[in-house]
């Protein structure tokens, strides 16, 4: 039997029913840009050149503006660790607005608290120390301590306590460090403007982070909304919640070694009690380095006192990681430890102190994406995709 077209039905199928065509392969989005190459070099050639540029001229851009960049991400940071308090005052009636500036306003009077009484002491001191740094040298050289390191480590002890004394009775030591007061001076008005633009941006971020989520939040497709802002609240909570115990933390050790290097009689405790709160912000390295540094010292001063203070402060270290910080983190971050490590020298190494105080809640944010978006995505996988 023939169709209309003059096809038997051999030909069309036992059904009448056409044959089905075997659909054209689909050309990848590699090849076809490699075939548009081959046809028009000169134009694909122009493309990634112009394509190049504008990724250098970009990545020059960055680079200039990295210090705006920096100050931003810690304004932004410190925000977040002061939106719980700020939460906090207004669910005792305060409006936002309010809360805001008595939070502000507690700061500035702290900061300038701190200024006022810490500056002249720590002028003096550092003036002390330089005066009485010749005798404590001298003092450390008849010690014991020093005899003994003369015998297990050899005259090379001897030769580094001489190279630092000649270097501090030299004259021209202080003409050097006289030169550099300019230097010094400039370095501190700029670092005094880059804090008021700090705080300033922490007040504009503390009153807007609301609507500035809201904003973060519609950029995303109006289905998956709910999932992000919970996401994004959980992440901002936990971080604000590690800013707020890094903190207290940070004083525990202050005062901790405060107190130390008064009882047992040790130089400069106020000094040494702002430089552990500085240096033990940083997490997990901040701790141990400045038992170091503390020990460091008071060894110079008196060694029975410097052994004391390492004895105290490591059993200090111990209750702090185990009593402490689980209790002042209430569990907001929960990060394995080599990632914790991982992400303090990744941090620290590319932004400095800022990376160092930033890696755990951002090491902590990426985990937190991973288990709520990535490994549910490839749950879902069932079927090798194409």
């Amino acid at each position: 039997m023939s169709d209309l077209n003059g096809k038997s039905t051999a030909e069309t199928g036992t059904s009448g029913a056409s044959a089905p065509k075997t659909p054209l392969p689909l050309r990848s989005k590699p090849s076809q840009f490699i075939s548009t190459a081959v046809a028009r070099p000169l134009s694909a050639g122009f493309a990634l050149t112009v394509g190049g540029l504008l990724a250098i001229l970009l990545a020059l851009a960055i680079s200039d503006l990295s210090s705006i960049l920096i100050s931003t991400a810690l304004a932004l940071f410190i925000a977040l660790g002061l939106d719980p308090v700020v939460r906090m005052i207004e669910r005792w009636g305060a409006s936002r607005q309010w809360a805001i500036v008595i939070v502000s306003a507690v700061i500035v009077l702290a900061f300038l608290a701190i200024i006022g009484l810490l500056v002249p002491i720590i002028a003096r001191q550092i003036v002390s120390f330089v005066q009485d740094l010749p005798s404590i040298i001298a003092g450390f050289q008849g010690s014991e301590v020093y005899s003994w390191l003369i015998e297990y480590f050899g005259d090379g002890i001897a030769s580094l306590v001489q190279q630092v004394q000649e270097f501090v009775l030299n004259p021209s030591t202080l003409a050097s460090i006289g030169g550099g007061v300019l230097q010094v001076g400039a370095g501190v008005i700029g670092g005094a403007s880059t804090g008021i633009i700090v705080f300033v941006l922490t007040l504009y971020f503390t009153a807007s982070l609301d609507s500035i989520k809201q904003g973060f939040y519609r950029l995303a497709p109006a289905y998956s909304r709910p999932r992000v802002s919970d996401i994004t609240e959980r992440i901002t909570q936990s971080v604000g919640s590690y800013i707020k115990g890094m903190v207290i933390l940070a004083f525990f050790n202050a005062v901790l070694t405060g107190l130390l290097y008064t009882f047992l009689g040790l130089p400069f405790p106020p000094l040494v009690a702002v430089a552990a709160f500085f240096i033990t912000i940083i997490p997990l390295i901040g701790s141990v380095a400045f038992w170091v540094i503390g020990t460091g010292l008071a060894l110079f001063a008196s060694p029975i006192g410097a052994l004391i203070f390492a004895i105290v402060y490591l059993i200090y270290m111990q209750i702090e990681a185990y009593v402490l910080t689980p209790r002042v983190m209430n569990r907001a971050i929960s990060v394995p430890g080599a990632l914790v490590v991982i992400g303090a020298l990744v941090g620290g190494t590319l932004l400095g102190f800022l990376g160092a105080l930033v890696a755990i809640p951002v090491t902590a944010s990426i985990l937190l994406i991973i288990r709520e978006v990535v490994v549910p995505h490839q749950d879902a996988q069932t079927e090798p995709g194409f």
